[in-house]
């Protein structure tokens, strides 16, 4: 168990501080070069800054990633992309609710990634480790698919509905990406995100020039998701 402790800490602290900081320099592209995830840089700005939204968002995903843990002995992916970042951000914005002297800085996220990953990896991985195998039976054919449910309608279904209280630029777009999202990877939520991101910057500075490269992209990503997916054989194209 020791053993277990320790190589949980040092894999949390360098995992935490690793994707904390990278998603606090993504708000800094393209003038620094960023190492974070497009998914974790969308889920943390849809928090605008609130501590208490960053808790819950990252809380949601907690006891998806206890469960798994505890069904299969394995964490999900959602530990450091969305867990410890939005631990870490929380955390800071509860002193002070600047995200520019907090989220956006990396030196302030390394640090309080770091220590949300070591706890949070320690937290789970002891977890999975104490459990008795019958409970951890019970935890994959029950829990699990629980959990799931919160990924998917739940989450998007929230996303959806910030997406509309935003405004209706914003809410269109969302729609419109959260719906194509869904039908090509079975899942509105990372369309939801990347729809907020586009009406948000429609409603701020008008379709310019940023906007319109923006989308293309987008476009360009569902369009190679969509083939290698089999969704354009599926539709008979």
């Amino acid at each position: 168990m020791t053993g277990l402790i320790i190589k949980s800490i040092i894999i949390g602290l360098l995992g935490g501080g690793a994707i904390a900081a990278g998603a606090a320099r993504m708000f800094h592209s393209p003038e620094s070069q960023a190492m974070g995830a497009f998914r974790t840089l969308g889920e943390l700005n849809a928090c605008k800054g609130d501590p208490i939204a960053h808790f819950s968002f990252g809380m949601g995903f907690f006891f998806n990633a206890a469960a798994a843990a505890v069904a299969t002995g394995a964490l999900t992916q959602d530990v450091f992309h969305r867990i410890v970042p939005n631990f870490a951000a929380g955390a800071l914005l509860l002193k002070n609710k600047s995200v520019e002297e907090t989220l956006y800085d990396p030196s302030k996220m390394i640090v309080t990634g770091a220590i949300s990953g070591a706890v949070v990896v320690t937290f789970l991985n002891t977890l999975a480790s104490v459990i008795p195998e019958q409970l951890s039976l019970i935890a994959k054919e029950i829990l699990s698919p629980a959990a799931s449910l919160m990924i998917n309608p739940v989450m998007p279904i929230i996303f959806w509905l910030a997406a509309l209280d935003a405004g209706k630029k914003t809410g269109v777009w969302a729609t419109i990406l959260g719906g194509t999202g869904q039908m090509i990877m079975g899942n509105a939520v990372p369309g939801l995100v990347l729809g907020i991101l586009i009406g948000q910057s429609i409603e701020e500075k008008g379709f310019n020039k940023a906007v319109k490269v923006m989308l293309g992209i987008i476009i360009a990503l569902f369009v190679i998701i969509a083939y290698f997916r089999g969704f354009f054989a599926k539709l008979g194209l």
